[in-house]
């Protein structure tokens, strides 16, 4: 497969394209595509007025192959070299350059996104080379076009999903890459600016069912409900179950939200123990609406407790609440 996914990589007849443009078609952070220049020569032949960078055809697939080769496993110094000494087999084969003879490479192959949108393919792509600019260029790029609902479905938990299905079947090789690409989906999130809570906006509690670890769902959604001015406490991973019913008792939430990524942490005695809690003064005496969100809570479902499909739809209940 062409490791630029299905994108036309030829140069248009005006001269080429800008540092910006095969950024986005490569899926590799402009940064990157300077330094390559930079530091080891593999920057396009001509330059308009001089100084302004124009890529031709040519200079394209010679990225390509500098992409394919670091993704291979070969250092970007060794890979440039190859590139320039031509020696690259990239550009005319279906599958990227490995190592040269001796070397022994365990960087991980492509991930598989699908018919993902274009910046899932760039970000999947990064996360394979643990390119961390081109990451945080990338989820930093996606956020502000797509605000974070469509950047959330439709960029990030896909790109998730497929080095967490690789992770599963490759063992610890693609480890280094779940661990990297999870780290600066979490920090892409963090940075998201909130609004001050609305007045007499229901408070949203949210948490991951005791042993439950995975947390960048609930994060997702912790930033999406601040950005709306909604209020949320966020407490994360693996909360016992007696610390979770005193926060709710302590705190009156409108809503809960309990995660669970998989049936073992799906715990439906947590979910009606925390439906029947009670708080206020008497006569006057509340209970907040429990939610359950995650893949673990399929088929285990509690009566009293409402199912959250997604992000779009966990935003769309907590702001009835």
């Amino acid at each position: 497969m062409d490791p630029t996914g299905d994108l036309l990589l030829e140069a248009p007849a005006d001269g080429g394209l800008t540092t910006g443009a095969v950024a986005r078609l490569l899926g590799v952070a402009p940064t990157t595509l300077r330094s390559w220049d930079r530091r080891y020569g593999i920057g396009p032949a001509a330059r308009e007025d001089g100084r302004h960078r124009r890529w031709s055809g040519a200079d394209i697939a010679a990225l390509r192959n500098m992409c394919a080769l670091t993704s291979a496993g070969l250092p970007p110094a060794e890979a440039a070299r190859t590139v320039l000494a031509g020696t690259s087999r990239a550009g005319t084969s279906d599958a990227p350059a490995g190592p040269r003879s001796g070397q022994v490479s365990r960087a991980p192959g492509p991930l598989p996104v699908g018919r993902a949108r274009q910046e899932c393919r760039g970000l999947a792509r990064a996360a394979v080379r643990l390119d961390a600019p081109a990451m945080d260029e990338l989820l930093t790029a996606v956020l502000d076009r797509y605000g974070l609902p469509v950047a959330w479905d439709e960029v990030m938990m896909p790109a998730l999903h497929a080095v967490g299905h690789k992770w599963e079947t490759a063992g610890e090789r693609y480890i280094e890459v779940e661990h990297l690409l999870s780290w600066h989906v979490s920090g892409a999130l963090r940075g998201v600016a909130d609004r001050p809570p609305a007045p007499g906006a229901g408070l949203a509690l949210l948490a991951c069912a005791p042993g439950e670890t995975h947390t960048l769902a609930l994060e997702a959604l912790a930033a999406t409900l601040a950005q709306q001015a909604q209020p949320v406490r966020m407490f994360g991973a693996a909360v016992p179950a007696g610390a979770l019913e005193d926060a709710v008792r302590r705190t009156g939430p409108a809503a809960v939200v309990l995660w669970a990524q998989s049936r073992g942490t799906a715990s439906r005695s947590l979910v009606d123990r925390l439906d029947a809690i009670e708080w206020g003064v008497r006569g006057a005496r509340r209970r907040s609406v429990v939610c359950v969100a995650g893949p673990g809570w399929a088929g285990r479902q509690s009566p009293g407790a409402r199912h959250l499909t997604g992000l779009a739809h966990a935003v769309d209940v907590l702001a009835t609440l």
